[in-house]
């Protein structure tokens, strides 16, 4: 999926910020471009908020334009809620092919025929859509009766932009709906990309991640509104925490997985992760930023902890001040509370990378202490065999 400049460019970008923590450039930038979305997922609760917030396009233009952190490498997202509700949709992704053409869009392919036009008409460098199980698993864990449209999607748009299918395990699929995905991910030639449910602020999740056992909540019924109402309102407090002794799901990871790059060592290390044997400290913050359809800007894509708001002062401003250059420290320092792909697949790569080339011992100095298993000595091709 991605090529050696991908990641050359990527680590470059590491070494540099590093260097310069208060000029700063950013290889990924997340515009949450709306909260309103025509889904009504389980593991995803965005489509409750109100009222609607629209990050304007004016705002977007100037984001992107007039920020030093934002580059012609700068891979910058696109998406909601679902991107193409918001009412700007076209003119921002018509202005993004003229302006930054590195640009990816993400869907939940509830309207085809409005994406496969608008990506025909104004192509992105990669397509992400949401693909969760079967057709039965579909409806009952996001809500509607989407799955025949993705796989339309696929099909009228495979030989158009790549397109990358994202699987989220959780406690509403299971490891069945993991293997049909990446069947048709096969039989259609196009990447699968396999997440993690997290309790992401934003999401405003309900289930306690990483403790609820994958599946477990598969045949539950399907989330209205109001219900959603009555569980915030009898929520207890989800903070990350996870617990030792927790059930092993290595064995039951489907074989074909391993053919997507990526996937299999990720759940693997999760598995680690979850009963505390990996801890990693999290980089990508310094270089993957995220903006909310309101401006603000978090410090990550899991935690609620504002660096600041585009409205009220420069992105440059906001990710280079002596203030966000602390705390990112300090959360890369001590953190290690989530597994979201957004963040941990690119410190899983970061550290896999400079251990084939230095060896552990030098990688630990650069990086500080790590460990990817219960045993503190064990490296990335003694676990994988790679």
């Amino acid at each position: 999926m991605y090529t050696f400049a991908d990641y050359y460019n990527r680590g470059m970008t590491f070494l540099r910020n590093q260097a310069f923590p208060h000029h700063k450039r950013l290889s990924n930038l997340m515009i949450y471009a709306t909260d309103l979305c025509d889904s009504a997922c389980k593991h995803c609760l965005i489509w409750t908020k109100r009222p609607v917030v629209y990050l304007p396009k004016e705002k977007i233009f100037e984001l992107v334009s007039n920020n030093k952190c934002i580059t012609s490498q700068t891979t910058i997202g696109l998406e909601g809620g679902e991107f193409m509700l918001h009412p700007q949709a076209l003119e921002i992704l018509e202005w993004f092919t003229k302006h930054h053409p590195k640009f990816d869009l993400l869907s939940n392919c509830l309207k085809p025929a409005k994406l496969i036009e608008a990506v025909k008409k104004f192509p992105p460098k990669r397509l992400w859509i949401s693909l969760d199980g079967d057709k039965e698993s579909y409806l009952n864990m996001r809500g509607k009766d989407g799955y025949d449209n993705v796989l339309q999607v696929i099909r009228e748009l495979k030989d158009v932009v790549p397109i990358s299918v994202m699987f989220t395990l959780s406690p509403y699929n299971d490891f069945a709906d993991m293997k049909h995905v990446a069947e048709v991910c096969k039989q259609n030639n196009v990447d699968m990309r396999v997440g993690i449910y997290n309790n992401i602020a934003f999401f405003d999740t309900i289930d306690q991640a990483h403790t609820t056992d994958i599946g477990t909540k598969k045949e539950e019924e399907a989330l209205t509104l109001q219900a959603t109402r009555k569980l915030k309102e009898n929520a207890s407090a989800t903070s990350d925490s996870y617990e030792k002794k927790l059930e092993d799901i290595t064995t039951k990871i489907p074989s074909i997985i391993k053919e997507f790059k990526e996937n299999y060592d990720f759940m693997v290390l999760y598995n680690n992760w979850r009963q505390q044997k990996t801890q990693l400290r999290c980089f990508s913050i310094f270089d993957s930023i995220i903006v909310l359809p309101n401006g603000d800007v978090p410090i990550c894509q899991n935690l609620d902890l504002k660096l600041g708001n585009i409205h009220t002062a420069s992105l440059d401003a906001i990710i280079n001040s002596a203030a966000t250059v602390e705390q990112q420290k300090e959360h890369s320092r001590n953190c290690n509370k989530c597994w979201i792909n957004y963040h941990r697949k690119y410190d899983v790569v970061l550290y896999k990378s400079f251990e084939n080339f230095f060896g552990r011992g030098v990688t630990q100095k650069l990086f500080g202490y790590y460990q990817w298993d219960e045993s503190t000595k064990t490296t990335y091709k003694e676990m994988f065999n790679s």
